[in-house]
This record gives C-alpha cells, structure tokens and sequence, in this order.
C-alpha cells in the first residue's frame, strides 16, 4: 500500500484507527471502566457533560458531511481541521475520565440542526463550521475560537459579475441555518436588490446550484467557498471569490450551557494547542497541504487575524 503524502492524508489515516471504537459495532465500555469513570467525575467540580460522559461509556460528538476542510466524511468516517481539534479535546477527557477506552459515537449534523442537537443533548460537542454570533449565545456555549473569516461569495469567473450589486434580480445560493442566510437576506432588503435566495441544505448542494447555473453565485465563509471550489479539480480555474466581506466571523466548538467545567476543558485544549503551535500545525495540513481523499490543496494562506487569534485565544465575538 503506497503510503500517503500529505500530512493532512496521514492524519486523516490515524483518525481513521483513533475512530476504530466509534462505528456501530463498536464493544460497549466495560462496567468497570464506567465505575472507574464516574467515580472520577465524583472527585471533580461538578460537569454535567463529563458525567454523562462517564455514565455512558462514551462521547457524542456532532460532524458534517461537505464542510470542507473543517469537518467532512471520507469513507464514511469524519475528518477535518474542525473535527482533528474536537479529538484532542476527547484525548482530554479520557486523560480526566481515566477512561483510554472510551467510544467515540459520531452524530451527522446540518446547518439547520446542529443547535438543537446540543441543545436537546443528543451530542455533546460540535467543532465543525458553527460561527459563534450574538443571537445563539442563549441557546450554546461556544469554545475558544478556532477560525476567523469573512463572508464573500463564489462566482463563475465568465459570468462578469464581481459585487452584490450585480446580483439584484437574480438568484444566488447560500446554505440554509446559517448566519450567512440571515445576512443576505437583511443585505438584499436593504439594498432593495429583489434576490430570489435559494436555502440549501448543505454547501455541496448549494455550490451545486451554482455549478448547475441555477443560481449566479454561493455566498458563504470565504474558506468553505475555496473548499469548494478546489473540490472542482480542473474546472477550479472556472470559479473566483468576489466582493467586499459582509461580515467578519469567528468559528468555535459548540457545546451545551451551564457546563463552565467542560467549557473550560475544551477551551484549555484549544488554547494549548494555539500557543504551542500546534495549532498551526493543524492549518497548514489542512489548508496548505494536499487533503482526502483527492489531494486537492485549497492554498488559503492563515491571515493576520488567525495569527493574532493563535497568538491571544479567547472566546469573544467579533459580530
């Protein structure tokens, strides 16, 4: 077997073994491990989420299908930038749980229900492409942030158009349950532009109505519109980011509120991993590198603000 080139390929390879206790036939904890579990949990400030953890012999983490490089399937199985930080962070709570045997149970998530899927407790942490706003502070806790970006949109280079004043009349794609909807709605109201908006369900699809010409153009995350666009091989070259930034967002890792303990957890691991460069690290592989399962390498350099958010990690929003 030739080994794998990239070190996003290689990583993707050892999440792969990491993962061996998380498909369906995966053997439950044994009861002692549980007993051992939760009577660590006993020994700590009080989690929520950690005991349920314990109680159950496994984490539920929340993963997407097409977002690109942050979190996606390939072979059935996640991986990402996004998805490569919510293992270091189950690396964690095994060390705390004394529990190195504890499942890792995957829950497929989609813009439209991720937050109530954390929310209603059938996962216990979402690292993938959530941007932390204003308006799903009450409903989640966020993390540390793990990316920072704008939002601009996805063209075909021959179609000439190269600002949203060029879509007024026309119909453009964005991915539904996110705040990128929200603002293209807000934007074409008050710039009276009369868009029809086409809500996908996820980002391939809504790229897809871009390819097919359904629709003039994807607004989105700029490193999901690269995502996409390199997905297109050959035909990339056909494709362009334009536009001034409607907004500027942060990504964090979701989880449940009223857990300060597991928020202080998660956000510890993604600090560490911040401020000794293995944060870094993680970007280049998935951004710089050639990724799975068809190599494609979407080169977005890490801008001045991801510095500075590696450099200085918090959790505050820049909405």
């Amino acid at each position: 077997m030739k080994e794998p080139q990239s070190p996003a390929v290689r990583m993707v390879c050892a999440m792969a073994a990491a993962l061996a206790l998380a498909c369906p036939v995966a053997r439950a904890a044994a009861a002692s491990d549980i007993a051992s579990a939760q009577a660590a949990v006993d020994q700590m400030p009080p989690s929520a989420t950690l005991r349920k953890i314990a109680e159950n012999g496994a984490i539920v983490l929340g993963a997407r299908e097409s977002s690109v490089p942050f979190s996606y399937m390939v072979r059935q199985q996640p991986t990402g930038y996004s998805y490569a930080i919510a293992l270091k962070v189950v690396d964690e709570v095994k060390r705390r749980l004394n529990m190195p045997n504890l499942a890792i149970k995957n829950v497929v998530v989609t813009s439209a229900n991720r937050i109530s899927y954390v929310v209603n407790n059938q996962i216990d942490l979402e690292c993938g492409s959530t941007a932390h706003i204003a308006e799903r502070d009450p409903l989640v806790a966020f993390s540390n942030s793990i990316f920072q970006y704008g939002i601009h949109m996805a063209v075909k280079r021959k179609s000439g158009i190269r600002d949203y004043a060029d879509l007024a009349g026309k119909t453009v794609a964005t991915t539904a349950g996110t705040s990128d909807e929200r603002i293209l709605r807000q934007m074409t109201m008050e710039r009276k532009l009369n868009m029809r908006i086409i809500s996908a369900r996820d980002h391939a699809e809504a790229f897809g109505a871009l390819k097919n010409d359904r629709a003039v153009a994807f607004v989105m995350d700029d490193p999901l519109l690269y995502g996409q666009i390199a997905e297109q091989g050959a035909a990339r070259s056909d494709y362009m980011v334009t536009g001034e930034s409607l907004a500027t967002e942060t990504y964090g890792c979701m989880m449940r509120r009223g857990d300060p303990v597991f928020k202080r957890m998660v956000d510890d691991v993604i600090a560490n991993m911040q401020r000794s460069g293995e944060a870094a690290k993680l970007y280049e592989a998935w951004f710089m590198q050639p990724i799975p399962p068809d190599g494609i390498n979407l080169r977005f350099p890490m801008s001045p603000e991801m510095k500075a958010l590696f450099a200085h990690p918090n959790d505050r929003r820049v909405d």
